[in-house]
């Protein structure tokens, strides 16, 4: 995360949180000076029961949200200084013109600073990799792929 000529008045150290098809994670805790390194790899696992067309997958993901968040551990509960949002579908499956048809290439997005961040909006680079898989769910002895 980028944020030049941001210097940050609380020294306590921030993690950014993460919340993608309904879990909740959050990376390790750096030092409060930008730019801030998160190189970690945050996985989220997801079964969709009764999905079989792709096109209704993209439909579900479509109304979900992730919701990215660099949170400073200022007490009593930690400040958000600034909040990114989009839908999942387009946030696990950027336009294609983002990527180049490459997988994994990183992008940049800007954060939506809260009230109390002074300075500019963080700039966040960052990827993501998708992988869907059908499965076997057994119902009593009939299989259904």
């Amino acid at each position: 995360i980028t944020c030049p000529g941001v210097l940050l008045k609380d020294k306590q150290e921030l993690y950014l949180n993460v919340f993608v098809l309904g879990q909740y994670s959050k990376t390790e805790c750096v030092p409060a000076v930008f730019p801030l390194f998160f190189q970690e790899k945050l996985v989220f696992e997801k079964e969709f029961a009764n999905i079989v067309d792709p096109g209704d997958l993209v439909k579900l993901l479509e109304f979900d949200t992730a919701v990215l968040q660099l949170i400073q551990l200022v007490p009593p509960v930690g400040k958000v200084l600034a909040t990114y949002e989009e839908n999942t579908r387009d946030f696990l499956f950027p336009d294609p013109k983002l990527t180049h048809g490459r997988r994994g290439l990183e992008r940049e997005i800007l954060m939506k600073r809260s009230p109390s961040f002074t300075g500019i909006a963080p700039k966040l680079r960052f990827s993501t990799i998708s992988i869907i898989s059908d499965s076997l769910l057994s119902l009593g002895r009939n299989h259904i792929q």
